[in-house]
């Protein structure tokens, strides 16, 4: 299984950059691709997958919806 980060180790890693769309190609930090992925979600798209670079470590959908909750973006 691959590594995950927890619920607290990705809101720690909100201002950090180094993260990317898998599906839409868009770079930055980790609050930049989650509200790009919630923007799309809200037009009624799926978010598409979050990946940080580095280290090739995936959000989970479910993780992501942790951070929007996080940052006050409604779910």
């Amino acid at each position: 299984m691959a590594e995950k980060y927890s619920r607290d180790e990705l809101v720690g890693k909100l201002n950090a950059p180094g993260w990317r769309t898998l599906e839409h190609g868009e770079e930055g930090t980790l609050r930049q691709v989650a509200e790009a992925a919630h923007a799309r979600r809200a037009q009624g798209h799926p978010p598409g997958r979050l990946q940080e670079i580095a280290t090739s470590i995936e959000v989970e959908l479910i993780q992501l919806e942790e951070l929007w909750h996080h940052l006050g973006l409604p779910v």
